[in-house]
């Protein structure tokens, strides 16, 4: 009976591990593929593995001995459970951190596609987890990005503050504190902005310097932005300052030429023409294809002109009527632009002043710019005004007259244009009546003399005799 009992008990245990291997052969063949799901077929067959029964009736065998003890076999189940839990709990780990970039990836993707709710709520998750530093403080930097593609710049500033917080030692902090002073701008609040920029300037001094160059850039980008924000705050003499100092610099911004067209600006508005003529020669030289170079012909004409040197003036005004779109970077919108202007401006005030030759040279070289009624219309009744100064009517009402004569060409053009040929038709009858007067006026003095003078000729008056009372 005993015996009996113990079989039964030891076929029971066998009974077990047969359905234990079954479930982890399962398991193996989920985790690991088909080359598990093969090895776990020889466990799970029932024909593979001999029962109790089939041990005891086998010839030669003792039918009484017992199978390994219960102890053994539950103590290496364990084993093999621990070691299936540490290769799940690996594969786990192993899966969560390679969805760390591919989750940031379909953030940013959504961000691109403005799926604004979207991109937010996979940084919000991926700040959340445990992701490396370094991810979640990109993370963080491109939630406030997207917080500002938005327009929601007061959130964006407290994600920035945020991360401050959170990485308050983080060498990528200055660039985080740069990105705050660039939404105070955007924000207008430029005061804000510039203490943010000189934040960045003293912390990045404190920081890790095998990242010198990174560090750099960030200090020159903040320089660049605190002379930005001081231009744009009309901070003449503060902008001028550090523009000066960042043109000095042995490496200057690739924005060189940007940067000293505001200075120029700045000089010019604080009075000191004949400094910005220095900087405008000198930006001149140095740019062939600026996009500025239009506008900086026109700055130094105005500075020469300002200091008396008209003939200097003339000469930029004259170059930069000269000028073509290149291939560079100039906008051949922008180089009309400044090239009308300039013209306009320069030679009205030559024309004003009564140095009607300059002005002249100006309005010729302007009209032979372009041939449309928009662009030579006015310049020719700006030229006919000038030949009137130079008593040359007859010159007057010729280019009167061929303002008139395209009135065909002005069927739908905009009333300003309008008012050019209406004034030059004025103009032109207005000459021609005085021409008129002054022919009259020289046919009646030929009539008369000149030193025809009308005289009255004067009788003395007789005396009056006072006649003695009657006596």
């Amino acid at each position: 009976m005993r015996a009996a009992s113990e079989r039964e008990s030891t076929s029971s245990v066998w009974r077990t591990c047969v359905r234990i291997g079954r479930l982890v052969g399962a398991l193996a063949l989920a985790l690991a593929g088909p080359a598990v799901a093969q090895e776990s077929n020889r466990v799970t067959h029932p024909q593979a593995v001999p029962t109790p029964q089939a041990k005891a009736s086998a010839p030669g065998t003792n039918g009484g001995a017992l199978p390994p003890s219960s102890h053994t076999v539950i103590d290496d189940l364990g084993l093999l459970a621990r070691a299936t839990n540490s290769v799940k709990q690996t594969t786990e780990s192993a899966k969560q951190v390679e969805d760390f970039p591919a989750r940031l990836e379909l953030a940013r993707s959504s961000r691109l596609s403005r799926q604004f709710s979207v991109a937010t709520a996979i940084y919000a998750g991926l700040l959340q987890s445990d992701a490396p530093e370094s991810l979640r403080r990109t993370a963080l930097i491109e939630m406030a990005l997207t917080a500002q593609d938005e327009n929601d710049l007061v959130r964006a500033q407290q994600i920035y503050a945020q991360g401050i917080a959170l990485w308050p030692l983080d060498p990528g902090l200055p660039e985080i504190i740069l990105r705050q002073g660039l939404v105070y701008r955007q924000m207008g609040l430029n005061n804000l902005a510039i203490a943010k920029f000189y934040t960045v300037m003293t912390s990045a001094l404190t920081l890790r310097p095998d990242r010198f160059e990174y560090y750099q850039q960030l200090v020159l980008r903040a320089q660049n932005e605190i002379a930005n924000a001081q231009y744009d705050l009309g901070s003449w003499t503060e902008a001028a300052d550090s523009l000066g100092r960042l043109l000095k610099l042995d490496t200057p911004p690739e924005n060189h030429s940007t940067l000293q067209c505001k200075l120029i600006r700045c000089l010019i508005a604080q009075g000191r023409h004949g400094d910005a003529c220095a900087q405008a020669q000198d930006f001149l030289t140095r740019h062939a294809d600026a996009k500025e170079r239009p506008e900086v012909h026109f700055l130094c004409a105005s500075s020469l002109k300002q200091i008396g040197r008209g003939a200097d003036s003339l000469q930029q005004v004259l170059s930069l009527l000269k000028e073509q779109h290149g291939e560079g970077t100039r906008d051949p919108a922008a180089l009309a632009y400044w090239q009308r202007r300039a013209g306009n401006e320069i030679a009205n005030q030559f024309y004003q002043e009564g140095e009607h030759l300059k002005a002249m040279d100006i309005y010729l070289s302007l009209a032979a710019l372009g041939s449309t009624p928009e662009w030579q219309l006015p310049v020719w009744y700006q030229l006919g005004l000038v030949y009137e100064r130079m008593s040359q009517p007859a010159k007057a009402i010729e280019y009167y007259e061929n303002i008139g004569r395209r009135e065909t060409e002005m069927t739908n053009a905009a009333p300003s244009l309008k008012a050019v040929l209406e004034m030059a038709r004025w103009r032109k009858e207005f000459i021609a009546w005085r021409v008129k007067s002054e022919s009259a006026n020289l046919e009646f003095r030929d009539t008369i003399g000149d030193s025809a003078i009308i005289k009255t000729s004067s009788v003395p008056a007789a005396p009056i005799q006072s006649k003695a009372p009657s006596q």
